[in-house]
């Protein structure tokens, strides 16, 4: 029995209506000449994108394809969460959490959702199938907002396990994500061991870092972490800002659909492995519906906010471990660690490299990372 909400995607006209006037009413700032994506956002692509968004878009066609899936909301320790939950159609689905990161949302997931539920119609063996609980990070989206500090990627983590046992009914599940979602999947299986068949990540997370004695580094590890450091002065400036001033930068995110679209698709750009062109892996549609549901729900100011509060309150310890089965997909673009450095925090028993993707690998390459869920977890369906 499900304790949570069937839920159903309708946004009000009148939103949808207010986006076309702002959009329409966007007062454009100059740029130096041949910038191109230097600087940032490219205004000449953002004025094709929200030309698109204001004249040709349909948001209720995407309403509509989201709303193919089946939708809850649950109370969960006074948060009212949202999630996807599509059971599985093979002999003995085993329960997957997916879980998002930022600038995302669960709409990362709607590819592979019907490829980890129903794996014969794709060709695959139904034996691998999984029920599919795709988590909307509280502050993000549909899934109420908190409105206390301190709201850390710990906090999620207990939400999710108190989510999945008591209103699913779940004793044992897995977990996989990316990005935030890679943290806070590595945070299940170091806070509920008993309760984890198995944790898969397409990043290494955050405890490896505090487990690095510099003393002990390999070679591969050390130019890794400069490479860390490179990236973070070279484009790091978003998660600083956030981490420490969210809420200044929230009222122009929240005010502006243009700003709030050139905030998130530079980071789909520059983190994707696209060579720059955004449109060879994802349509205008694909990404403006994540943009939207940012949009539609006022979120982008409590979604943000998330860095202030792992920021400010650490959910991790050193000398953390996660000891149930890691499996790990690494794609290039993504700034792959070596192995011996994810194994100083996780219990690594597959380490797949893949040829092709980058930060947003379910949007990306659906395919190539559902094969990689259902190999990994085949084995430890019998835990």
């Amino acid at each position: 029995m499900v304790n949570a909400k069937t839920f159903h995607i309708n946004v009000p006209q009148s939103v949808l209506d207010d986006l076309k006037e702002r959009l329409a009413d966007t007062r454009w700032p100059d740029e130096p000449e041949d910038a191109n994506w230097e600087y940032g956002t490219n205004r000449e692509y953002l004025k094709e994108l929200a030309n698109y968004w204001q004249n040709q878009f349909d948001w209720r066609k995407q309403e509509a394809m989201l709303n193919q899936f089946t939708h809850y909301k649950a109370m969960v320790d006074g948060l009212n969460i949202h999630f996807i939950y599509e059971k599985g159609k093979g002999p003995n689905p085993i329960p997957l959490v997916l879980t998002h990161g930022w600038p995302d949302s669960f709409f990362r997931m709607y590819k592979i959702i019907p490829m980890l539920t129903d794996p014969a119609r794709f060709g695959k063996n139904p034996a691998d199938s999984f029920d599919v609980i795709v988590l909307s990070f509280p502050g993000f989206g549909f899934s109420d907002k908190p409105t206390k500090p301190g709201f850390n990627l710990g906090r999620v983590a207990e939400h999710w396990h108190k989510l999945m046992t008591e209103n699913l009914g779940y004793h044992r599940y897995a977990a996989a994500g990316g990005d935030g979602g890679a943290a806070v999947s590595e945070l299940l299986g170091q806070k509920y061991p008993d309760a984890l068949t198995g944790v898969h990540m397409t990043d290494v997370g955050f405890q490896a870092s505090l487990n690095a004695d510099p003393k002990t580094l390999s070679d591969a590890e050390k130019q890794y972490m400069e490479q860390m450091q490179q990236m973070g002065m070279q484009e790091g400036a978003y998660a600083m800002v956030q981490g420490t001033k969210p809420q200044s930068l929230a009222y122009g995110l929240n005010d502006s659909p243009v700003g709030l679209a050139a905030w998130i698709i530079e980071k789909f750009r520059t983190w994707s492995d696209c060579n720059g062109d955004l449109e060879s892996v994802y349509t205008k549609d694909e990404l403006l519906t994540n943009i939207m549901l940012y949009w539609v729900t006022d979120s982008i100011g409590s979604a943000i906010r998330g860095y202030y509060e792992e920021t400010h309150t650490p959910s991790y310890q050193p000398g953390g471990r996660v000891e149930v089965p890691v499996g790990m997909a690494i794609f290039p673009k993504d700034n792959p660690p070596p192995r011996e450095f994810a194994e100083r925090s996780l219990n690594i028993q597959r380490w797949s490299k893949m040829p092709h993707g980058g930060h947003f690998a379910a949007l990306e390459e659906p395919e190539t990372l559902a094969d990689e869920l259902r190999d990994f977890f085949r084995p430890l369906r019998s835990r």
